[in-house]
């Protein structure tokens, strides 16, 4: 027969879980600050890049619902056209 070792004995409630360590999340926080700095001004580039994208497709929806222009019609649509290109030369020297 095979006999118990009484050396050994198990004791229930004496098991110590580890403590986690402090992290320091400035690190975390710095790294984050940079993405989202650096995605506003991304967004900031869209967005200048979409005003321009409508301006010249309102120039050109103005130019393709005119049927048949008279002279008129055509100079105004010239000078929307000039107004249009003006703006956004000043939005891009911003």
């Amino acid at each position: 027969m095979a006999k118990e070792n009484p050396g050994f004995e198990v004791v229930a409630g004496t098991e110590v879980e580890p403590k986690p360590a402090p992290v320091d999340n400035g690190v975390a926080i710095a790294m984050l600050t940079v993405a989202l700095k650096a995605l506003s001004q991304r967004a900031l580039t869209a967005a200048t890049d979409l005003f321009s994208l409508l301006t010249i497709a309102s120039a050109f929806w103005l130019w393709w619902s005119i049927p048949s222009p008279n002279d008129r019609q055509l100079i105004g649509l010239s000078l929307y056209g000039l107004m249009i290109l003006a703006i956004n030369v000043i939005v891009r020297r911003k």
